[in-house]
Order: structure tokens, then sequence, then C-alpha cells
């Protein structure tokens, strides 16, 4: 089959097309899924760069601290149609089309479980061909096309996660950092869809598509939070950036409030003034692992029409080099996805 193959840490040069790449054969409990298309992600970009890599840990760790494998084929964001099973999986599953949940949790050799990223600790969906874990295969029925149903995935199932365990509710005020990229629009949308009250951050180029998709209001993105929106003036802030805005994220959220983070596109080290923390008692949530129900909340959604994809562009598989770099200048909204030629 197609298939890139993620050879090593460094620059593009270690993203290799292949057209004879083993079809992978499902085992117990998973099935075979033919891609219709994949997203393009900050993951990918941080693992093939080594970003993940801690001072404390061995130079090339994965996003979960182990040592990462190559070669590997990543893409965590996928849809298509089942073409076989493996064993223990029903027959009728066949020709079903799906969408894949990117994060599996597995039990480990110690029985703890532990979590698997599609594209990261397993191959994913950058090929013509993947294999999944049947239960995180799920079942979606809806007109959208394979490069829209793509766009949802990770940054969807990301936003919402966020959004849930923060406990975000209507009438509350959530400020979005990052807006335009793929997790903070699906948040603002997401947020929108709760009744939520949303002010947003992105570059004035943005602004109103930003708004399009549901933000009461857009704040230009390098401006100071502590005056716009202001001290204490949000419930929730829903943060992908980190970074140098850290500490005023906040000081606008109000005494009680839920900072909810799932990136650092900004920078990943921050300074926390602790009296902030304990005097406003405020609670800090970090979002990786999905809550229960999210992913069955986000196909919902989707076949309800209730929220709407946001496809900046679409390439061929072989062009994930030029996606890529299209994905790093940044000047897109939404999302960025790969169609296999096969």
């Amino acid at each position: 089959m197609h298939a890139v193959l993620l050879k090593g840490y460094g620059g593009f040069e270690q993203l290799e097309y292949r057209d004879d790449v083993p079809i992978p054969v499902p085992r117990a409990g998973e099935v075979l899924v033919k891609i219709g298309a994949a997203g393009v992600n900050n993951t990918d970009i941080n693992t093939r760069t080594g970003w993940y890599a801690r001072e404390a840990e061995p130079e090339g760790s994965g996003w979960t601290g182990a040592d990462f494998v190559f070669p590997r084929i990543q893409g965590a964001d996928a849809c298509g149609r089942i073409v076989a099973v493996g064993p223990g999986v029903a027959a009728s599953r066949l020709d079903e089309r799906v969408l894949i949940e990117p994060l599996f949790c597995v039990p480990g050799s110690d029985g703890a479980m532990r979590a698997l990223y599609f594209g990261s600790e397993c191959d994913g969906a950058f090929a013509d061909y993947a294999r999944v874990p049947a239960a995180h295969a799920w079942a979606v029925h809806t007109l959208l096309s394979d490069a829209e149903l793509a766009s949802f995935p990770c940054a969807y199932s990301t936003a919402e996660n966020l959004l849930t365990k923060a406990h975000v509710r209507a009438g509350e005020t959530v400020l979005v950092t990052g807006a335009s990229g793929g997790v903070g629009s699906a948040a603002v949308q997401l947020a929108r869809r709760r009744g939520a009250v949303v002010i947003a951050v992105a570059g004035a180029s943005k602004h109103a598509a930003v708004a399009a998709v549901g933000a009461a209001r857009v704040v230009a993105r390098g401006s100071d939070l502590k005056l716009d929106p202001g001290i204490e003036s949000v419930d929730v802030v829903v943060d992908v950036v980190g970074g140098d805005q850290f500490g005023a994220a906040l000081d606008v959220l109000k005494r009680g409030g839920r900072y909810a983070v799932a990136g650092a596109i900004g920078g990943p080290t921050v300074m926390l003034d602790l009296r902030t923390l304990y005097l406003k008692d405020l609670r800090l949530l970090g979002c990786t692992v999905l809550e229960p129900g999210v992913f069955a909340n986000l196909v919902g959604y989707i076949e309800r029409g209730e929220i709407r994809p946001l496809v900046a562009a679409v390439h061929p598989l072989h062009a994930i080099v030029e996606a890529q770099r299209e994905f790093l200048g940044k000047h897109h909204i939404g999302k960025i996805v790969l169609v296999p030629e096969g």
C-alpha cells in the first residue's frame, strides 16, 4: 500500500512516501480501515521534531514519555470504511463508514491502563489502510465528505474534552486562545453549542471567520488579556497556547474559575504565581485522555448537524511536506487534510 513513513527525528527529509508498505492484518478485536482522509495535526510535527523530549528523559521520547519506535506511520485524524475484521469482531461491521477515535486506552502488562495515540505508539492513517481497535472505530452516518469528516476526530474531541472537564455551562463566559486553529475553532463552535458566551483570541486577519463559527467577540492575538477581556471577567479559559500569556489567562478568570489546557504552541514553560491560584480558588485542568462519553457525543453532534467542519485545504497524501509547510505557516483556519491516492 501507499504510506508515509517517519524514519527518525528531524526535518521534512524524515518523511518518506512509499508504495510498497505491507497492508496490516487485523488482530483479535481489531478492524482494517481503508482510509478515506486524514488530517494534519501539531502532534505530527512535534513528534517528527522530537519536541516532546524533556531534559530529564532520553532525547527522542514520544509524547507519552516512552521511547519512540521508527519507522512509524503517523496520522491520528481519520475516517474511512471497514474492509476486514479480526477474530472476535462481527462480520456485520464490514463496509461500515467509521470515524477513528485517536486516543486508545488499553491495559498494560501490569494491568494498569495506558494511553496509546494513533499514529504515535502504533501506526496511523497516513496510508491507504490502517489497523484499529474495533472499539475505537465509531460508525458514523453523515453525508459529509471524507475530507470534512476527517477534520473532526482530534481537534473536536480535544475541544469537547476541554469543555467537558471544565464543566462549561450555558450562560458562562469562555475565553478560547488560538481560536483560528483546529482545536481552537472547534472549541469556539462547541462552547457556543453549549450556550456559552465565547470570547476568542485570534490574529486580526481571522477575526471575521472566528466570529462566524460562534465567537461573540474576538480579541487580537498579542493583546493584553488583563485589559481585554479584563481581570476576573471570564468563567473558563480554554488554552492551547500557553507561553507568556499564561499568567494573564489566570488573571482574567473569575474567582473559582477553571483553566483547561491541551496545548502549548506558544511555549511549554510558564510562570505561575501560586498566590493567584490559591487565593482565587482556581482549578487547573490538564486535558489529554478523553472523559467517558466525549467521542460518542461528538459522533452524535456530527450526525445531527450540530457542528460543521472547517476544512482549510485538501492535499494528496504524497504532498505531505507541502501540507505540513502550509500547516506551519498558520495562515489557515480549521484543518488541513490529506487524501490517499489509493
